[in-house]
């Protein structure tokens, strides 16, 4: 793999060739062939130089000179004078239409009548129904505040950086492929090299001893990378996204295997609690804010998205939420209002205490393809409508195969040997371990749950 790196010429061999290093640091360094050199090179020189980076090593294919040599005497450099006179910059103005006979609305005046008594009298005008004043009023909502969206986790590169110098030189580019791409980028670039070399007519690389050095190097990379994850988690464990520090969490349970690993998993680990407990609180203020600005579907599907999993609402929210979201199925709806209700109450966790006082004589399409999508959620509701929910397949009981009976003219047990019991006694006496799992399974999936004054919810 080809890219352009900073080097600095360090000394100078009899045999022609020239050693270099990258320019400020100890590491990469290597040699270099003096035909690719520019005239008037000298040691200390600090220029760009195309390299390929290979399983090998690291070859320098050219090198350019550094900045101000260009190599062209200064009596062959063209100078640019110009024309020496001053530009003065040209500005536009448009000029102002002149008054048309039309109105705004694109009618033309209309020419005044005149009486019978031959005076002229203006056309009697019609009340404008666009004006505001003959609108229908509205209550005017506060817009609902938008959340600022959580930062993402954006790990370095200090832990990795530090393992891979500290491998021997021949391991680096291995190390650095797999810290790339993994075992597959390492394969790749065997694979592309080799085909370079089936061109050139040189020898192949060995797989199998590389992919074998890969392998090894892999665990040791993934632990230096989950450190450095977690140093990133840690330093903004405030804005970055909570998703973020559970995934760097499930992590933790294969890289955190010493002491310090399991102090910085544990710091992150109540970091994310008290994350929790914060959203938790938020979340509710949310709710109830919701409700006193009579924001029922925007209440209704925040309520399914609790901060913490199978956390149940507050009785004063569920008992306010329920009766808000019984008075939005009733009176004079819109059926395109009440799809949209119905959709946001499908999956709330008060789902199974609204009840639609009303049902629509003529639904249209639209409202029953909603109700369709939803009728397993609110069957009740779906049932009104004259849709049937879809029947779900209840979990048979699993059995163990009975053994085939023993036939009478089977071989007798020698006193010598231990017998066992027969296979009825032990299926009489031994418990089924299924018999748990069998009634699991019977259980439908969305169980009855308490009255909103119990403090019930459940997740959609």
């Amino acid at each position: 793999m080809s890219r352009r790196i900073e080097v600095e010429l360090t000394s100078q061999r009899d045999d022609g060739t020239w050693t270099w290093r990258a320019a400020g640091a100890k590491q990469p360094k290597g040699t270099l062939e003096g035909t690719v050199l520019y005239d008037g090179a000298s040691v200390g020189d600090i220029c760009r130089a195309d390299a390929d980076f290979e399983i090998d090593g690291i070859f320098v294919t050219a090198v350019s000179p550094p900045k101000g040599r260009s190599g062209r005497p200064d009596d062959e450099r063209i100078e640019v004078l110009g024309s020496g006179r001053e530009f003065d910059a040209v500005t536009t103005q448009l000029a102002r239409k002149g008054r048309s006979d039309k109105r705004k609305g694109g009618r033309r005046q209309q020419p005044e009548k005149a009486g019978k008594d031959g005076s002229k009298r203006k056309p009697k005008r019609q009340d404008d129904r666009r004006k505001p004043e003959s609108r229908r009023t509205r209550k005017e909502r506060p817009e609902a505040p938008t959340k600022p969206k959580p930062k993402k986790l954006k790990p370095g590169r200090a832990h990795r950086k530090v393992l891979i110098e500290s491998l021997p030189e021949e391991q680096r580019v291995i190390a650095e492929q797999v810290s790339r791409g993994g075992i597959a980028a390492v394969r790749k670039e065997i694979e592309t090299q080799n085909a370079r070399a089936a061109e050139e007519g040189g020898a192949e690389v060995r797989a199998d001893a590389l992919v074998t050095l890969a392998e090894s190097l892999l665990p040791q990379l993934k632990i230096a990378e989950w450190r450095d994850r977690a140093d990133a988690a840690l330093s903004s464990i405030e804005e970055v996204d909570i998703r973020d520090l559970r995934t760097v969490l499930v992590a933790a349970e294969d890289a955190a295997r010493d002491e310090e690993t399991r102090l910085l998993a544990d710091q992150i680990r109540a970091g994310l609690n008290e994350r929790l407990e914060k959203a938790q609180v938020e979340w509710h203020e949310e709710i109830r804010t919701a409700l006193k600005e009579d924001r029922v579907v925007r209440a209704l599907r925040l309520s399914s998205r609790p901060a913490k999993a199978g956390s149940p609402l507050p009785p004063d929210i569920a008992e306010s939420l329920t009766n808000q979201a019984n008075q939005a199925l009733g009176g004079e709806v819109s059926q395109q209002r009440l799809g949209i209700v119905l959709e946001a109450i499908a999956f709330s966790p008060i789902r199974p205490y609204v009840a639609m006082a009303q049902v629509p004589s003529e639904p249209t399409k639209e409202l029953l393809d909603i109700i369709r999508k939803i009728a397993d959620r609110i069957p009740e509701i779906a049932a009104r409508l004259g849709i049937e929910p879809p029947e779900k397949e209840k979990g048979r009981k699993k059995r163990r195969p009975k053994r085939p009976p023993r036939p009478d003219n089977a071989a007798k047990p020698s006193p010598n040997q231990e017998t066992e019991p027969s296979t009825p006694a032990v299926e009489a006496t031994a418990p089924d371990p299924d018999a748990e799992t069998d009634t699991k399974s019977n259980t439908p999936p969305d169980n009855e749950p308490s009255p909103p004054e119990a403090n019930a919810d459940e997740r959609p």
